[in-house]
Order: structure tokens, then C-alpha cells, then sequence
């Protein structure tokens, strides 16, 4: 018999021993019987969760009886917040029919669900939720998860900010930058994961990167002197007008300079090019996203492949560097150097990215300045690493084909 099974067996015989005792006691101090019960089998399940693996304490009634106080405490607390909140619902003047929650609500709300006491898969999969519209399912569907595992992502996320006493509100002084930057930080992330998926069978899901782009224009919406949202609003318009030609008829990966530029959306190019130029005509310095806006707007203007001034790419990947520095950027300024200044130039850049031995894109861009190089070899082996490395299928196909090349 181990010990998880004796600790068990422990927490049986003390059960029956004390539970008559701990109900007796709990139901004096909150005078409800039935409230004392469930206080003391909460306390028994927290005492079948710990003692196995922390061990039997040396007074276990003492322990469930503290245990199930805390609890007690928590949940008088919890009552006198909702009776506080109810009297605020009770005083507040009732929204006229069809009236809706205003711009200062949506935005308590957007900066709540990005709170960062939240890990960044809660973050995104609550802003989904409340801010996005989406369903579990949906959620579920979109990330490649089970619905049972995004039901207990959204249950902890809102336990979590419970807890922590996050409040319902704007923040505001020296607290609204770092808010700011995780509520964008997260619909950057939604966009993403939609425009170049880390797994499963499709390179490009549409949905989620409109739903990204939605948000962003809420985001817009809701902080109209905000220069990082009109750049992260900027950057996702313009990379969300290339999603017809992003992938061949069979789903297969377009790369940008092959793809057919009569297909890009203008309305959506235009709208791109326009908040890259309201965030630059804002006061205060351009950030990461209004740098990469600045990048893809280089794409964007040019007519054909060959007229893209990588000069200026590689310039704006400089100085996005210097405020944002990251192996992943050095490894998209190693592409832009290479086409600027020759593959040798850019294959300096990769070396000293310092990209993780697992980064698949540092492979695969390390195969294409090594093409261009002229050394077919060692471009073949890299390819074949970067195939190897990815988890989309799509992508792999591509990389596949490039190393067969």
C-alpha cells in the first residue's frame, strides 16, 4: 500500500472521528446548519487533495477545522462584495430600452480580460469570449483544444481574477502602459495564431484573424489618442488584406513575394496605410506594432515583388530592435538585410540572432539566404530541419518541397 493510499485511509478515520465536532463548530459561527456541512465537506475534499501529497498533519481536526474557517471567511466576504455591488445595481439609473453599455464598460471590459495576474492563454481565450462573441466551441475549435479544456481555462481566469480582487475598471496613471500593452499584446497574439497557425492541418484561419481585427478597431474606438492601437489596428488592416492570396487552392502556403498582388484587398490596404498615418500623426514616439505597420505598409506600396525598398525594411527591423529586441525580430531583419544588401549580409544577421535550436523559421529563412548563396547543400539540410521542427502540416509540405528543390 504507498503512502497516498495510507494518507487516505487517515483522512477517513479523522473524518469520521471530527465531522460531527467541525459541523457542530462552523454551524455556531454562521448559525446556518446546512452552510456548516458544506463547509466541512469542502474542507474534507481540500484534505483528500493535500494530504496525500503534503502528508497527514500533526492535528488534523485542528487543520480541516482552519481549513473550513478560511473558507467561511472567503465566502462572507465574497456575500458582503455582492451585497455592496448590489446596492450599486440597486442605486444605478436602469439603461433605457435598447440602450447599450458604453464605450467606458467595453473597455473596463477588454482591460479585465487582459489582466496580466493572467497567463496569456486565459487572456485570450476570456477576451474570445466576452469581448469576441465566440462560443467555447468555437474557442475550442479555433486553438485546437478540447471545450472541456477551454471551459476550465475561462473557470480558473475569472477564479483568478476573483481572488486578486481585479477590479471592474479603466486603470489608469502610471498603471494604463503595462495594462495597455497586455490588452494589445493579446489581440496581436488572437491575429496570429489565425495568420500563420502553430498546428494542425490549416496554415491560415480567416476567422480568427477578423476576430482580431475586430477587437483592434473596438481598441481604436475606445483610446483614439492611443498610437500603439492605431499601429496595432495599422499592422493587422494591412496583414489581413493579403488572406486571399496567402494560400493556393488547396490550402497550400502563398509566400508573400509570390503572391498574386491583384488579389490583396484594397479596401482593407487603405484602411491599413490610413491608421499607420494617424498613429504616426499622434504625439509621443512609434512602437513595436506602428514599426511593424510601418514594415508591411513598405509591402504594401510596392506594385511588384521587385520593387519593395528593402533598405528601408531593413532600417525599420534596426530600430524596432532597439526598442523591442528579440531573437525572432533579428531573424526577420537577417530576410530584409538579405534582399537588401546580399544573402551573405543577412546570413551574418542569422548567426548572431541567437534563435533557439527549436525556432523553425530560423532554419527555414537560414535555407533561403543559403539558396541564394549558391550553397544548394547546406540549404537542402536547413529546409529539411525547419520541415522537421514545425507543427503545421501545411507548412511542413512547403518546407518539404523547398529542401527537394
Amino acid at each position: 500500500m504507498g503512502s497516498g493510499d495510507s494518507a487516505r485511509r487517515t483522512v477517513d478515520a479523522v473524518w469520521r472521528i471530527e465531522s460531527p465536532r467541525l459541523v457542530a463548530g462552523l454551524a455556531r459561527m454562521t448559525r446556518d446548519v446546512g452552510r456548516a456541512e458544506d463547509l466541512a465537506q469542502d474542507a474534507l475534499v481540500a484534505a483528500l487533495e493535500t494530504w496525500p501529497r503534503d502528508g497527514v498533519p500533526d492535528n488534523p481536526g485542528a487543520w480541516l477545522m482552519a481549513t473550513a474557517k478560511r473558507r467561511a471567511i472567503d465566502g462572507f466576504r465574497r456575500a458582503a462584495r455582492l451585497e455592496a455591488i448590489g446596492a450599486e445595481l440597486a442605486a444605478a439609473r436602469p439603461l433605457p430600452a435598447g440602450e447599450r453599455a458604453g464605450d467606458d464598460d467595453l473597455l473596463a471590459l477588454m482591460f479585465t480580460c487582459c489582466h496580466p495576474a493572467l497567463g496569456v492563454d486565459a487572456r485570450v481565450a476570456l477576451t474570445l469570449r466576452a469581448l469576441g462573441g465566440l462560443t467555447t466551441d468555437e474557442i475550442a475549435r479555433a486553438y485546437l483544444t478540447s471545450t472541456a479544456a477551454i471551459q476550465q481555462r475561462i473557470v480558473r481566469a475569472k477564479r483568478v481574477l476573483a481572488d486578486a480582487g481585479v477590479g471592474f475598471a479603466v486603470p489608469d496613471g502610471d498603471e494604463l502602459p503595462a495594462r495597455m500593452r497586455s490588452v494589445l499584446e493579446v489581440v496581436y497574439l488572437i491575429f496570429n495564431e489565425g495568420y500563420a497557425a502553430t498546428a494542425g492541418d490549416d496554415w491560415l484561419r480567416p476567422d480568427l484573424c477578423f476576430d482580431a481585427l475586430r477587437l483592434a478597431r473596438t481598441l481604436v474606438a475606445l483610446a483614439p489618442r492611443e498610437v500603439e492601437a492605431h499601429g496595432l489596428l495599422s499592422l493587422l488592416s494591412i496583414q489581413a488584406s493579403r488572406i486571399g492570396a496567402r494560400v493556393g487552392p488547396g490550402g497550400a502556403p502563398i509566400l508573400l513575394l509570390d503572391q498574386d498582388r491583384t488579389r490583396w484587398n484594397r479596401l482593407l490596404m487603405h484602411n491599413g496605410l490610413a491608421s499607420l498615418d494617424r498613429a504616426l500623426a499622434l504625439p509621443g514616439p512609434a512602437g513595436p506594432y506602428t514599426l511593424q505597420a510601418a514594415i508591411a505598409a513598405c509591402h504594401a506600396r510596392a506594385a511588384r515583388a521587385d520593387d519593395t525598398d528593402w533598405v528601408k525594411i531593413a532600417a525599420l527591423y534596426e530600430a524596432l530592435g532597439t526598442i523591442a529586441p528579440s531573437p525572432v525580430l533579428e531573424v526577420n531583419r537577417a530576410v530584409a538585410v538579405g534582399f537588401a544588401f546580399g544573402p551573405e549580409a543577412g546570413l551574418a544577421v542569422l548567426e548572431a540572432a541567437g534563435a533557439p535550436p527549436d525556432f523553425h523559421l530560423a532554419h527555414s529563412v537560414r535555407g533561403d539566404l543559403l539558396s541564394k548563396a549558391g550553397r544548394n547543400e547546406e540549404a537542402r539540410d536547413a529546409f529539411l530541419a525547419a520541415a522537421h521542427l514545425t507543427r503545421n502540416e501545411r507548412e511542413r509540405e512547403l518546407l518539404t518541397r523547398r529542401a527537394a528543390r
